[in-house]
């Protein structure tokens, strides 16, 4: 059965999710748990995104559309309604002297190993091609994490190489930089080439 996810704008109701995103195992990979005052900063950060220009970015919580169309009985681990699952978004940064979007994502523990992840990413970049500006959109995974790695690869990135990349700011740890390009960008009407 194919997995299908919903992308909804992230709101002021989105913060249980932020809680649950920053959860040791969520962020072993990220600097570790923010504290309290650093979550409700970015959970504003969040809402502001959603009020935003859409070219600008976005963040969104991802819903799981699990129903079985068959009627059967969720063994595939539906329980036959839509589920809020994580988070994905993208926003404007310069990346080696160029315009770009960066990407980021996470699934919590329960719903990992689903491809939840990739189908999430997946609908953010028709979005990105739909509403974005600039030709490419890049992700950072650490070089020590191959779950991030391999959603990226599943995607449709190309691994462009190794790269001390900052996050959270100030903390530099290897990561692989992984792009895609984006078909069409509709402001402006640029087609990137090449």
């Amino acid at each position: 059965m194919e997995t299908r996810v919903r992308l909804e704008p992230w709101s002021d109701g989105d913060f249980w999710l932020l809680e649950r995103k920053n959860e040791p195992v969520m962020t072993a990979h990220l600097g570790g748990p923010e504290p309290a005052g650093k979550l409700a900063d970015r959970q504003r950060r969040y809402e502001a995104m959603s009020a935003r220009e859409p070219a600008a970015g976005r963040m969104f919580r991802v819903v799981w559309e699990a129903q079985a169309p068959d009627g059967s009985d969720g063994s595939d681990g539906s329980d036959g309604s839509d589920a809020s699952v994580g988070s994905v978004g993208f926003w404007e940064r310069e990346w080696q002297g160029r315009p770009v979007y960066e990407a980021g994502w996470g699934v919590l523990p329960e719903f990992q190993g689903r491809g939840l992840a990739v189908a999430a990413l997946t609908e953010l970049l028709s979005y990105v091609r739909a509403h974005g500006s600039r030709d490419s959109v890049h992700a950072f995974p650490g070089t020590d994490h191959p779950a991030s790695n391999a959603v990226c690869r599943r995607a449709g990135f190309e691994c462009l190489g190794e790269v001390d990349f900052e996050y959270p700011p100030g903390v530099s740890h290897p990561s692989f930089d992984w792009r895609y390009r984006v078909d069409t960008v509709r402001h402006g009407g640029v087609t990137p080439s090449g």
